[in-house]
């Protein structure tokens, strides 16, 4: 176990596992797979079911893939089948250059469980590339009095092939001078030198032409030709020599173009333009001569192209000094690359999972690994993420990561999350990274409905319109989707009797409530009722609410008389003696109205009478009183017309008539008025006197004339029916008498009994009994059948026998 590229948190500490997976071909699970370059793009590479030891559907189970640090695999799996096959044509030059051997490093991930395979590619050259040499034709300028043996600098073909494949050997076409052998600098490449066999004479042959023929050891050979042209000088016998056979030097990869790397300096014995020297490079590549260059005069080597440690860490050139004469020098410069935080760390996501759901803990968001191309310092890094948020960051193996939560998230309270994924290195200055990514949270069904209120109460005038919209009710849901989709019901009365679905509906959708029927106040003043939301999560969720509807009244009722009953067989008359005071109660008018407040307030009025100026009705209790003195000139029979109207809007009104005889034979002094309080027992005892005074009257006129006995029997009988003696017809009441304020109509109770004694022989009366006010009848919402005392106590007339 190891651990490279460490990564320090700022913001929290985390602890990395970094596993090794040593993939090998001999001695472990795996081998380094190798495909020749060129190859066609679908070759089959290796199976790695059968490698991994795996069943061909455990590899799609668990989401296997194959990734790479730079994102550039030219790699893909059949996850069906378990084969790794070619994406694209491999070029081994443009991959790997010049590196022997030529790796790719990719990685398998498995999941389910988690786990990451280092693996090895190797690209194996072949011979598609033949020698170049960059100089077509070289001009070597060979004084005449050159020994046999002496050595002379050719420049060296480039051949993109490796191995085998790369440049093996030089031939020159023939010649009686020269022959060619092989060498091989301090890089390792192999340069051909040019070797004098014959000596040359100017005289006899200035100059010769040759054929440089490079060959490469592939199979088929590849083979590139140059044309060395040697011009015979005369007589230079000393060489340049540098001060060094070996210049070392080191440069930052950030230095200036222009910059001064090193002065390379050789002089030459000889004198004259003989020993005058001039500078070269020698076997130098063309990338050499693309980023240095060497003042022929000074000897300077400066910079002309930019550096960059990853590509090229060091390079050795051989510099030449050539004297007028065509002897020279060599010597070999080492450029050495210094490294610079130059490269900011780089972040490549293998696997990504979004959205993920509520309420579930430690889930795998993404898997990523990190880079930085520079070394040491500056190449090893910090990877973070923001403390305040609900994931946190895992190592795998080295420079692999994966991002999972803490804990079960909740959608209603954050729905998205932002993470950025900051990477930062450790040299100087720091680089920084930063990748963004954004992690939905989808929603799961743990929230039910709720509504605004526990309770709603709506009003509603009676006698509405069908289907009339009464209000709304509303919910929500802080869950999403189909999950807050709601939808209300109707659920049950607070009453079992009542018939809930044929008063009220409600609207699925959106909750409004409509009243299905007219609404009667007088039958039905509230009523309660639950409602329903229910999502279409799963599971489903539900809550409930109260509504109360409250009928508000209309004045949709006219008062009804109790008393004098207006629909008798016979009307009914009302007693007043001649003698009576002004201020005598004749009667009281009693009437009730079914509805409520200020639309039962009654109030009474005269419309018509005979006398208009002998009566009076108080309007607020309707006692009809005697305004003055009765007087012979006045009739002895009174017809009135009394209003009873209530307080509503528009008002409502009754009429009631009444039948009033005025009396001569009797005396009976009058009754009070409201205000005087007078004995009852006294006023029960004076009536019962003139009752029998009355009895004595009628008896004594029986006893003077029994021969008229059936005469006086038949007059009588006359006169009782032109007195409007009344009967009251059973079940004239209505059934229900409602009253909101509960006190009726009537400031004080006013009970009487009037009875005639007729058939039994005599003329005697009962007159204006007062009864005490032991019964009242009952209002608001009580609904009782009236008994014979309470129509007896309405002051009614009845026939006593």
């Amino acid at each position: 176990m190891a651990v490279r590229g460490p990564c320090f948190s700022r913001q929290r500490q985390v602890l990395f596992l970094f596993l090794f997976v040593g993939l090998g071909l001999a001695g472990s699970e795996f081998g380094r797979y190798s495909v020749t370059e060129e190859t066609e793009r679908g070759s089959f590479v290796a199976n790695l079911a059968k490698d991994l030891g795996l069943g061909v559907g455990e590899l799609s189970a668990r989401g296997a893939q194959v990734a790479s640090n730079d994102n550039k695999l030219p790699l893909q799996l059949n996850i069906n089948t378990g084969d790794l096959l070619l994406s694209e044509p491999l070029d081994r030059e443009e991959l790997c250059g010049s590196i022997e051997p030529c790796v790719l490093h990719f990685q398998v991930l498995l999941k389910n469980p988690l786990k990451i395979l280092q693996v090895e590619l190797q690209v194996m050259d072949i011979n598609d590339n033949s020698p170049i040499f960059l100089e077509k034709e070289m001009v070597l300028e060979i004084p005449e009095n050159s020994p046999v043996g002496a050595v002379f600098l050719l420049e060296s073909a480039t051949d993109l092939d490796i191995g085998i494949n790369a440049v093996q050997s030089y031939v020159i076409s023939q010649s009686a001078h020269f022959h060619v052998t092989m060498q091989v600098n301090p890089d390792g490449k192999k340069y051909p030198e040019l070797v004098l066999d014959k000596a040359l004479d100017y005289e006899e042959q200035p100059e010769l032409s040759l054929i440089l023929t490079a060959l490469d050891g592939g199979t088929p050979p590849r083979s590139g030709t140059a044309v060395v042209r040697v011009e015979v000088i005369d007589i230079n016998d000393n060489s340049p020599e540098f001060d060094q056979m070996f210049y070392e030097v080191t440069i930052p990869e950030n230095s200036r173009l222009g910059s001064l790397i090193i002065t390379a300096s050789a002089w030459d014995l000889d004198s004259g333009i003989n020993g005058e020297v001039s500078y070269a490079f020698s076997q130098a590549s063309e990338d050499i001569r693309k980023t240095f260059a060497i003042d022929k005069h000074s000897g300077e080597i400066s910079l002309r192209g930019y550096l960059d440690f990853e590509t090229t860490e060091s390079y050795s050139i051989i510099i030449k000094a050539t004297d007028r004469g065509g002897l020279f020098g060599k010597s070999t410069v080492r450029i050495q690359v210094m490294d610079v935080n130059d490269n900011f760390p780089e972040i490549t996501v293998s696997s990504f999972i979004s959205p993920i759901p509520e309420n579930t803990a430690e889930t795998l968001i993404m898997i990523f690994s990190i880079r930085d191309k520079d070394s040491g310092k500056n190449g090893k890094m910090v990877c973070t993420i923001p403390e305040d948020l609900p994931f946190m960051l895992k190592s795998s193996i080295e420079n692999y990561y994966h991002l999972e939560t803490e804990g079960a998230l909740d959608r209603e309270s954050r729905a998205e999350y932002n993470i950025t994924i900051s990477v930062t290195d450790l040299g100087t200055p720091r680089l920084t990274t930063q990748h963004t990514i954004t992690v939905q949270v989808s929603d799961i069904n743990d929230n039910a409905p709720a509504f605004t209120q526990t309770s709603y109460t709506m009003f509603v005038r009676e006698n509405n319109s069908p289907a009339l919209h009464i209000g709304t009710i509303s919910a929500t849901d802080s869950d999403s989707g189909s999950n807050a989709h709601i939808t209300y019901s109707l659920l049950s009365a607070e009453d079992p009797q009542l018939a809930l679905t044929s008063l009220i509906s409600i609207n699925a959708d959106n909750g409004q409530l409509f009243a299905l029927r007219a609404l009667d106040y007088e039958a039905l003043q509230t009523f309660e009722f639950r409602v329903g939301a229910t999502d279409q999560g799963s599971p489903v969720l539900s809550s409930q609410a109260l509504v109360r509807i409250v009928v508000l009244d209309d004045n949709d009722n006219v008062p009804f008389v109790l008393y004098p009953l207006q629909n008798a067989s016979a009307p009914c008359t009302e007693l007043l003696p001649r003698a009576a005071e002004p201020g005598y109660l004749i009667t009281k008018v009693v009437a009730v109205d079914r509805d409520s407040g200020q639309n039962a307030w009654l109030s009474f009025q005269l419309l018509k009478a005979t006398e208009p100026g002998l009566f009076s009705v108080w309007a607020h209790n309707g006692e009809v009183r005697t305004t003055r003195l009765l007087s012979e000139r006045d009739v002895p029979k009174h017809r009135l017309v009394l209003l009873v109207k209530d307080n509503g809007d528009p008002p409502r009104s009754a009429s009631v008539t009444l039948h009033v005889l005025v009396v001569d034979g009797f005396s009976q002094p009058y009754l009070p008025l409201p205000e005087v309080a007078h004995n009852p027992a006294h006023e029960e005892d004076a009536l019962t006197l003139y009752l029998v005074i009355a009895l004595a009257s009628v008896s004594s006129l029986f006893l003077l004339s029994v021969l008229l006995f059936v005469g006086v029997r038949l007059c009588r009988r006359v006169r009782a029916a032109s007195l409007g003696v009344c009967s009251v017809p059973d079940g004239h009441f209505p059934d229900h008498l409602v009253d909101i304020s509960g006190v009726g109509t009537l400031s004080q109770s006013y009970q009487y009994e009037v009875c005639m004694m007729g058939g039994s022989g005599t003329n005697e009366f009962r007159f204006l009994k007062p009864v005490p006010p032991n019964l009242q009848p009952q209002f608001p919402g009580k609904e009782r059948e009236e008994s014979p005392t309470l129509r007896n106590s309405l002051g009614l007339f009845s026939d006593c026998n």
